[in-house]
């Protein structure tokens, strides 16, 4: 397509006002990103906004066309996220057409006509967790999300998941047909019940390929901290909510955890150990928000002081590059027991991954704490895994031994920026599959732990707290198997 200038009627006009001011602009849709330009008079610096990347919406009223952007707070400069990646918030800009009616008209199609090749979604259901967090999802929705879908022309089904569990009742009876995405505005709870719903769905192999997008109104939002970090977004609901609004998306691995007939699946991570341990025991504090992360500081300064150390041992499956980490294994259990179609949970088995004896390696513990990671990030203040990728087909590894505790202190104090894992008492490294024994406290033999996958106690052993074995999917004790699947999952992120 030729570049256009602001046409009017019969005849080709070149001026325009925009809000208020006197101006000569410019449409270019050629290459790869349409823009619109414009220079106002008596400035020297042309003004410019990117349809793909700074506008919302567009719409022609009378002789005025209206542009919806989110852009830069400082109005001064240039409003193009190019060029500024700060802040941002809702602006429009009005465009007088000196040639009345016709011309406006005309823009407005042409805009509204390179919006709709972009591929932006139009109809998008969306899941609240009113729980969550400070339990102001909701409030959160109406302030902040539901502007930004209105501006951008997005159709919104909304819907407020009730109880545990209902976001994956949800997703698996869900009418994908209707809808160009599903939205979490959540932590990362709604998210991972989501994928876990989808792939309980007899016809997953379509229905996982619908883009999630992840909007930051929870606890940890690690998820959403992860997607926006990678493209040097800050983490808030605004700038997640604008990535799902311009449709980019990313592939995201998806981990297959089993322990005999019982299979969860994951995105974010596995721990056992310290990192479950505090989690779940900070769990009384998730009412607070983020601010349950300064509580969450606290109980690992106590349990460092009252470090425990579990028996167990790991088995894998290294990544190429990695093969010199553990010990080479003579022999290695089945990876994945066999079940029946009476026992199946859901109709996404895991990958179909096979691995020779001679594949894995195994380090013994005992172990302060051992990690598997998704993403690089486990919260929004806490880089757990620097090197991970969203779908490089492998998880990200982090084994802790034994460690000083003055020395496991000022590992905690690097996790804000993933420094941690260049201490030599972590071992950080990438696996194909993983497999995770946990054993009872060395301090003491009847207690056991808790394995902790995507914010959730799966398994616990005796003495954990909440201990109520009959409500957890798996038990402690027997091996739990992890196996990753590559760029199984869609999600939305920043381009």
């Amino acid at each position: 397509m030729e570049d256009r200038q602001a046409t009017g009627g019969a005849g080709a006009a070149t001026k325009v006002r925009v809000n208020g001011t006197t101006a000569e602009a410019t449409l270019s849709t050629t290459g790869g990103c349409p823009e619109l330009r414009w220079r106002c008079a008596g400035a020297t610096a042309e003004r410019s906004l990117s349809l793909e990347a700074d506008v919302l919406g567009a719409e022609a009223s009378g002789k005025e066309v209206v542009v919806r952007a989110f852009v830069a707070e400082d109005a001064a400069r240039p409003p193009s996220r190019a060029k500024a990646r700060g802040k941002r918030r809702r602006r429009e800009y009005v465009f007088e057409m000196a040639d009345g009616e016709g011309a406006a008209a005309a823009w407005g199609e042409t805009l509204r006509g390179c919006l709709d090749s972009i591929g932006r979604p139009k109809r998008l259901f969306v899941l609240i967790n009113p729980y969550g967090g400070k339990r102001r999802a909701s409030k959160i929705y109406e302030a902040e999300i539901k502007p930004l879908f209105e501006a951008a022309g997005v159709e919104v089904t909304m819907q407020e998941t009730r109880y545990r569990g209902h976001a994956r009742e949800v997703a698996s009876s869900l009418d994908l047909a209707r809808y160009d995405g599903i939205v979490c505005v959540s932590g990362d709870g709604v998210l991972v019940e989501l994928v876990n719903g989808i792939l309980q769905r007899s016809d997953w192999e379509e229905a996982i390929k619908m883009p999630i997008g992840i909007v930051p109104a929870g606890t940890g939002n690690g998820m959403a901290k992860s997607l926006l970090h990678a493209a040097s977004e800050t983490c808030s609901v605004s700038d997640a909510v604008f990535a799902i609004i311009t449709g980019h998306k990313q592939a995201l691995d998806v981990c297959t955890i089993v322990q005999g007939e019982k299979t969860v699946f994951s995105v974010l991570s596995t721990t056992w150990g310290l990192v479950a341990d505090v989690d779940i025991e900070s769990e009384k504090y998730r009412w607070m928000g983020s601010a349950r992360f300064d509580f969450y500081v606290c109980n690992a300064l106590v349990r460092i002081m009252n470090l425990r150390r579990y028996r167990g041992s790991v088995h894998f499956v290294p990544a190429p590059g990695y093969e010199a980490y553990g010990d080479p294994v003579k022999q290695a259990e089945t990876p994945i027991v066999e079940r029946n179609g009476e026992s199946r949970v859901c109709s996404y088995q895991g990958p179909t991954a096979e691995f020779q004896c001679s594949d894995w390696r195994s380090i013994d513990g005992p172990f302060v704490g051992v990690c598997v990671y998704n993403v690089p990030w486990a919260a929004e203040n806490a880089m757990a895994a620097p090197e991970a990728k969203f779908s490089d087909g492998y998880m990200d590894a982090v084994i802790l031994k034994d460690c000083p505790k003055a020395d496991l202190l000022a590992l905690l104090l690097k996790m804000s920026d993933g420094s941690y894992v260049k201490s030599p008492h972590v071992t950080y490294f990438k696996v194909k599959s993983f497999r995770l024994s946990p054993g009872q406290l060395m301090e003491d033999p009847k207690r056991g732990g808790i394995i902790d996958v995507d914010g959730e106690v799966v398994a616990r052993g005796e003495g954990t707290y909440g201990m109520n074995q009959d409500q957890d999917l798996m038990a402690y004790g027997p091996s739990v198997q992890l196996t990753v699947h590559q760029g199984l999952a869609t999600v939305y992120c920043p381009k």
